[in-house]
């Protein structure tokens, strides 16, 4: 009965979010409804200890990231610095490569720490009016801009700035750089995989007599003088992946930090801040570096920091939510069925089982960062224990969470995807296609290549 309590509770938990059901609310009550199907409760202790306990965990050890994270992306996007960087590389590239222009400016904002929604919102007016030039059809554009920004930099490049890739940091005691080597094999794949599919169908609809489509936008209207040149555009990024660089490999591991054994800090080992510290240091200097260098371009300064600050609580509060859902679901004696079954996969092989793990819990929640989050948090210590005594670096294993994170949680009730349609004016009919096969498929198989790759040459 506990083992179908789960099952049950999950089917509820992924067709209500598929339904447009808030997961503030939806995760809770599938939470109770798992404890009360398979132990009859009790409800407000679970409710309170366990749920919300688990919940406000992970806003403490998060909320720095996606709260430094969301102003610098809305900083970012309102000084124009976003628009610069995207318009330059499609002016570069030109209308007949609109595809790759658009993949390419999203990921070099995503990359820079620039929110995946804000660039959702910065780059379709841009996209639209490039697709539209260069006949390419509009359910293109969600397959482009997913693959800039929900894959290579969100999950695989080293350093990345995306809370994937700084959750595993507090588990494996590793840095936002681990295993730089089979993050970039893994980023290519994604890149070039995905745009080799979208060019397939590019050329697909152009035989078919295909062209953009009779849409009509409302496409704002960008004026140069408005906004800062390339390069100062493009500084506060350079300055977010340099810094993270500089405090994570460099400036902290070279500190004095054992005061953190004392109980006031939380007797914890240095390795398992490093990386949160690091993301925060290159967050707060991009952030000032916008500030103080292009102050002249931000309208209402005081506006843009406050819409950032609480365009953060949303997000998180979301992730933290799902975490919550999933600590609940970790309490039932049922759990350890499933976490048995899960952890006995590959048995000799830990990084395969925690690929599994990772891709199974955020395809159910929907969401990469819950899932990756929930696997963790109940099994990261599991996989840590039998990577070290198989002698399995824990770069290896960041590697393999992080970009496991990115596989199946882009099925169609991800919020990421329906935000993305709805930003768009697209339809899951019209191109969830494409999405599905550059945002699960194509990083599925660079997961595969990581591992194999991994588990036979070793970490690099």
């Amino acid at each position: 009965m506990g083992t179908l309590a789960i099952i049950l509770s999950l089917a509820g938990l992924m067709y209500f979010a598929y339904r447009g059901t808030n997961v503030l609310i939806l995760a809770p009550i599938m939470a109770a409804f798992a404890v009360l199907m398979a132990q009859g409760g009790p409800l407000l202790a679970t409710y309170t200890q366990i749920f919300m306990k688990s919940l406000g965990n992970y806003v403490v050890l998060f909320f720095p990231i996606f709260l430094l994270g969301a102003i610098f992306g809305k900083l970012m996007a309102d000084s124009g610095s976003s628009t610069t960087i995207a318009h330059t590389i499609i002016r570069r590239l030109g209308a007949q490569h609109a595809i790759t222009a658009v993949t390419l400016a999203c990921g070099v904002l995503t990359y820079g720490g620039v929110s995946l929604f804000v660039v959702a919102f910065a780059i379709f007016p841009i996209a639209a009016a490039l697709f539209r030039e260069a006949d390419v059809p509009k359910r293109l554009i969600a397959g482009a801009i997913a693959l800039g920004s929900f894959t290579f930099t969100m999950t695989a490049l080293p350093g990345t700035p995306a809370i994937q890739n700084a959750i595993p940091t507090r588990f494996f005691g590793t840095t936002t750089f681990a295993a730089p080597g089979l993050g970039i094999i893994a980023a290519a794949i994604m890149l070039f995989g995905g745009l080799a599919w979208l060019h397939h169908r590019q050329r697909r609809a152009r035989l078919a007599g295909e062209g953009y489509g009779d849409h009509k936008e409302n496409l704002p209207q960008f004026e140069d003088g408005e906004r800062p040149g390339f390069a100062l555009s493009l500084l506060p990024i350079v300055v977010v992946i340099g810094l993270n660089a500089l405090f994570s490999l460099v400036v902290f591991p070279s500190l004095d930090l054992g005061y953190l054994s004392q109980q006031i800090y939380g007797n914890i080992a240095p390795t398992a801040v490093i990386g949160t510290w690091a993301l925060i240091v290159a967050l707060v200097g991009a952030i000032l570096t916008v500030l103080l260098l292009q102050r002249r371009y931000l309208r209402d300064a005081q506006k843009t920091l406050n819409e950032g600050t609480m365009g953060s609580l949303l997000p998180i509060f979301n992730t933290a939510s799902e975490v919550g859902y999933g600590a609940v679901i970790a309490s039932l004696a049922a759990f350890v069925v499933v976490r048995d079954f899960v952890v006995g996969i590959a048995p000799g092989t830990p990084i395969i089982s925690l690929a599994i793990a990772v891709n199974a819990l955020a395809g159910i929640t929907g969401s990469a960062s819950g899932g990756l989050s929930i696997a963790l948090d109940t099994l990261g210590a599991t996989y840590m224990e039998r990577a070290a005594a198989l002698g399995i670096s824990p770069d290896l294993l960041h590697r393999v969470a992080a970009i496991s994170s990115g596989g199946f949680d882009s099925l169609p009730h991800n919020g990421a995807v329906i935000s993305l349609l709805t930003i768009t004016g697209l339809t899951h009919k019209s191109s969830y296609g494409d999405i599905f096969v550059v945002n699960l498929l194509v990083p599925v198989l660079a997961l595969i290549a990581v591992i194999l790759l991994g588990t036979t040459l070793g970490t690099f």
